[in-house]
């Protein structure tokens, strides 16, 4: 019991302490789309930040998706009120199980909205891809997702 309530204690503790734009920090949360599963995103800087996922592909007869990427944003494009809304862009890599395993880069780019006052960000992305192992093929994957940030 008194480590249920120490978790609880330290759980509110965080969420308190991160109630503000999430353009720092550590979140997790899921992407819905191709492909669907877990995200992840840890802010390294003032524009930049890793995103990873593990997820669900649907396509061609559905396989396990990972994905890693350095993502850059511009927050001077979209004025909005409330929150921030940055374009972001960047590289990474795919890894995705089907018959065969594949192997290759992908080029996100997608709008993230950053709630002012929440612990939360809500994103858009598509991320076209250039497989290379097994051999040359091009696709692009998209989706929708929200993280919740610690």
């Amino acid at each position: 019991m008194k480590k249920a309530v120490l978790m609880l204690t330290l759980t509110i503790l965080l969420c308190a302490g991160a109630a503000h734009a999430q353009d720092k920090g550590f979140g997790i949360g899921i992407i819905l789309g191709e492909p669907t599963g877990i995200s992840a995103k840890k802010w390294i800087g003032g524009n930049s930040a890793f995103d990873a996922a593990v997820a669900w592909s649907f396509g061609q007869g559905g396989s396990v998706h990972l994905h890693a990427d350095y993502l850059h944003h511009n927050f001077n494009l979209f004025d909005v009120e409330s929150g921030r809304l940055p374009l972001y862009f960047g590289i990474g890599i795919r890894f995705r199980t089907d018959p065969e395993t594949t192997l290759g880069a992908r080029f996100p780019v997608g709008i993230c909205y950053i709630f002012e006052k929440a612990p939360l960000d809500i994103f858009l992305e598509i991320g076209p891809v250039l497989d290379l192992i097994p051999g040359i093929s091009f696709e692009f994957t998209g989706s929708i997702g929200a993280r919740f940030y610690f």
